[in-house]
């Protein structure tokens, strides 16, 4: 297995800015009302906030790598769910 080349680790950085920003206007703009929702009760059970937007950017990706995968719509029900739910985070989707 060959080691990970700069442009590798560049494209991984700017895909997880990307999602914690899409997250942070998520949380920012109350749509999906569940974003705003879940950043405020990891807040509350303590949880900080870089570890916070990392958990719901995990989701995000899950739900962005499945839809790209089956060449469908966004599923905004089962984000919101899997939002809701953490700390636990989602299996990956098939």
């Amino acid at each position: 297995m060959s080691e990970p080349t700069d442009i590798d680790t560049d494209e991984e950085e700017f895909a997880e800015d990307t999602l914690i920003q899409a997250i942070e206007n998520q949380i920012e703009s109350d749509n999906p009302p569940a974003a705003k929702a879940t950043f405020n009760k990891l807040t509350l059970v303590g949880y900080e906030r870089d570890d916070i937007l990392n958990m719901m950017a995990h989701v995000l990706a899950v739900e962005i790598d499945a839809l790209l995968e089956e060449d469908r719509a966004f599923d905004s029900q089962w984000y919101e769910a899997a939002l809701r739910a953490l700390p636990t985070l989602p299996p990956e989707k098939n």
